[in-house]
């Protein structure tokens, strides 16, 4: 009951925010203008922002694990690409597939980690290091398969010249590039500017949650429930279950394991709808896989962590 409990309150209030915005865009107190100009302002801004200061405030040399940081992100490559191959041979509405890949495979490891483990431990122990393992392969291979899959996509050299520029300057992708590099150039910020980062910083995740939740349209997100379901199943159950008795056999335990149920096992990140909706794919899926992730994980992560503290793997 207690493990319920916690993961209850660390997932409830994150979906019921997203209806807080859902009902204010009904009741008309917020609209469409507001949304489009939150989602430019979240992803430009808001979202690098929090990135960078969750990076940088982190010793990436005292507590480097270079074998942690290559299981994160060749488990990472290996969902994204299993993925894709099998979504690109199956779904026959291809307008979907840049959505539906990103949300399966992409989970809140920064958004939602280092609070989940901070309530767990007190401090955000591994989560940074699972964060530089994962989170810039999250973004890059988002990039890549919003732009081949968009609703402007060429073909091509075209695409793969539009995708490397779109790495390039994703906001995101150079929010975290400038994180890793503070703390290994030992850059100290004064603490004006650090404390007007942090002040924006903290704008991101609410931000996003509210204008998910204004952004959502109820009736085109049921009729994409079969895609919804498939997509959280494989975000919430399928990636856990395959990777996670892989990385206890390696050795991973206590923060280590647990930042990897957060990497497998977490919702699906609120950055995949304003990246979606800023790349031209079906942000209606991928909000409604958001809402449904989020409201379902408090249940899938607590059975998880339950399991995993029965079989003494973490403490």
């Amino acid at each position: 009951m207690e493990s319920l409990i916690y993961s209850l309150n660390a997932t409830l209030p994150v979906f019921f925010v997203i209806v807080i915005g859902y009902v204010l865009k009904q009741v008309g107190m917020l609209n469409d203008n507001f949304v489009q100009v939150a989602n430019t302002f979240n992803f430009k801004v808001t979202l690098p922002i929090l990135l960078f200061t969750d990076i940088a405030s982190t010793n990436i040399i005292k507590n480097f694990d270079g074998k942690y940081i290559l299981f994160c992100a060749v488990v990472t490559s290996i969902c994204f690409w299993t993925i894709w191959v099998l979504t690109k041979k199956t779904m026959k509405d291809t307008s979907m597939i840049g959505a539906f890949v990103q949300a399966s495979f992409r989970g809140s490891a920064a958004i939602l980690g280092i609070a989940f483990i901070k309530n767990i431990y007190g401090d955000s122990g591994m989560a940074p290091l699972m964060i530089i393992g994962a989170v810039p392969l999250y973004n890059i291979y988002s990039v890549i398969v919003l732009t081949f899959e968009g609703d402007n996509n060429e073909n091509g050299r075209g695409n793969i010249k539009k995708a490397f520029i779109n790495i390039i300057k994703n906001p995101i992708i150079i929010g975290i590039l400038l994180g890793m590099l503070s703390p290994l150039l030992n850059i100290s910020l004064p603490k004006i500017i650090d404390k007007t980062l942090q002040n924006l910083a903290v704008m991101a995740t609410p931000l996003a949650l509210v204008t998910i939740g204004a952004g959502f349209e109820g009736k085109k997100a049921l009729a994409k429930i079969k895609p919804t379901l498939v997509a959280s199943f494989i975000k919430l159950v399928v990636q856990g279950a395959i990777f996670l008795p892989l990385a206890a056999v390696l050795g991973f335990r206590d923060q280590k394991l647990i930042a990897l149920v957060i990497m497998l096992g977490s919702p699906t990140t609120v950055s995949c709808y304003i990246m979606a909706k800023n790349m031209n794919n079906d942000d209606t899926l991928t909000s409604s896989i958001i809402v449904v992730t989020t409201l379902l994980s408090a249940f899938t992560l607590t059975i998880i962590i339950f399991t995993l503290k029965s079989l003494k793997l973490v403490t």
